[in-house]
């Protein structure tokens, strides 16, 4: 055994051994805004935000009420594309059956997370 040389043995790795060696790179946060008319009711509101983001009552209650009284409410933070599909969610939700003026959905936009 001493008359053969020694040989290092190579090291294998797998492709998921260097993914997790990787970090991922964060992606930048989005808030989802909702902005205040005069043309929803709190009800609308809050059954909107339990159907589009499972929010429960009392969140959806404060979001409604935020709204109200600031003009705007942030509903989400998340990802841009995330953020996108839940604004064109809001916008397509419809128009409040509680109330006799109102001609469609909310409104909403999405920015960027300072």
């Amino acid at each position: 055994m001493a008359d053969q040389p020694l040989v290092a043995e190579p090291i294998v790795r797998t492709k998921t051994d260097e993914k997790s060696n990787r970090k991922r790179k964060k992606q930048p946060r989005y808030n989802v805004i909702l902005w205040d008319d005069s043309h929803h009711t709190y009800d609308y509101v809050v059954s909107m935000m339990k159907a589009l983001f499972r929010h429960p009552i009392e969140k959806g209650f404060q979001i409604a009420k935020e709204v109200d009284t600031s003009g705007r409410a942030i509903c989400l933070t998340t990802t841009m594309e995330h953020a996108e599909l839940k604004r064109d969610q809001i916008h397509a939700f419809g128009k409040d059956e509680l109330s006799s003026n109102c001609k469609g959905s909310m409104s909403a936009t999405i920015e960027p997370v300072e």
